[in-house]
C-alpha cells in the first residue's frame, strides 16, 4: 500500500503529521506493508499512484499557496476521489475542493469539484471543542475545532454535531463526505483521539477489518476525553 502526505510541510498546523504516524503504527501492528510518500508544491503528484491520500490544516495563507498548486492536478484528483480511493483532509484542506472561497486575502476560485462555497473573516477566529457523530455506527467523535470561516452549501455532510461548530453557524452538520472522501475541520489530531474512526479508516484502506488492540491507551484517553466534555455539556 502506498500512502501520500501530501503538503506535510505546508499544511501541518495543530500535529497533523501524527495522523499518518497513528495509520502507520495501525498498519505495522496488523502485519500489512506500505510506504509513505511526503511531496509538496514543489514535486508533481500523480494521485493514481496512491492508495490513501492525507492533506492536514494550514495557515490561510499557505492553503492559497497550496490551492494555486493543487489546481493543476485537480482532474488527476477528481478521477482518483470517483475511484473511491482514500482521501482523508482536515482543517481548512478540505474547503479547497468548493468552488470558491472569499477571503481576507482575496477572492479564489476553489478546484469546482463540488458545490460549496466558503467565507473566511481575520477577525475572529470561531474555537470549540467538538463531539461529532458519524453515520457508520462508530462511537462518536471527539476533538477540536479552530477556524476563521463558513462553509455554505454541503449536501453531504460528514458529522452530526453534538457539540461545537458545524459548517456554518448554528449547523447541526459538519465537514464532507463523499465515497471515500472524508473532509472535517476536526483536529486533535482526528485519527490519534479517535481510535476506532482510525480503525474504520485504516480498515477501509487494508480491505478488511483490523484489530486495534495495541490502541490502549489512546483508548483510555478517548473515554476519559468524551466523558468530560459530555459533562460540560
Amino acid at each position: 500500500m502506498k500512502i501520500l502526505h501530501l503538503y506535510y510541510d505546508l499544511m501541518n498546523l495543530y500535529g497533523d503529521y501524527a495522523n499518518i504516524s497513528a495509520l502507520s503504527r495501525i498498519l505495522e501492528k496488523n502485519g500489512l506493508q506500505h510506504t509513505v510518500h511526503r511531496l509538496s508544491i514543489t514535486d508533481e503528484i500523480d494521485f493514481n499512484e496512491y492508495d490513501f491520500v492525507y492533506i492536514g490544516s494550514g495557515s490561510e495563507e499557505n492553503e492559497k499557496i497550496v490551492l494555486t498548486h493543487l489546481a493543476r492536478y485537480k482532474e488527476n484528483l477528481k478521477d482518483y476521489i470517483e475511484s473511491e480511493k482514500l482521501l482523508l483532509m482536515t482543517g481548512n484542506a478540505f474547503e479547497m475542493l468548493g468552488s470558491s472561497i472569499k477571503s481576507f486575502l482575496g477572492d479564489f476560485e476553489g478546484l469546482g469539484l463540488f458545490d460549496f462555497s466558503v467565507i473566511e473573516q481575520d477577525k475572529t477566529r470561531t474555537t470549540a471543542d467538538a463531539v461529532f457523530s458519524f453515520e457508520k455506527g462508530l462511537q462518536t467523535l471527539v476533538g477540536f475545532v479552530n477556524k476563521c470561516s463558513t462553509t455554505e452549501g454541503i449536501s453531504t455532510p460528514l458529522f452530526s454535531v453534538e457539540m461545537g461548530l458545524g459548517n456554518a453557524e448554528n449547523d447541526n452538520v459538519e465537514g464532507l463526505a463523499y465515497k471515500n472522501l472524508f473532509g472535517t475541520h476536526l483536529t486533535g489530531p482526528i485519527l490519534v483521539k479517535n481510535p476506532e474512526f482510525l480503525g474504520y479508516i485504516a480498515s477501509l484502506l487494508a480491505g478488511k477489518a483490523l484489530k486495534t488492540d495495541a490502541f490502549t491507551y489512546e483508548k483510555k484517553a478517548y473515554d476519559i476525553t468524551l466523558k468530560k466534555l459530555r459533562e460540560r455539556k
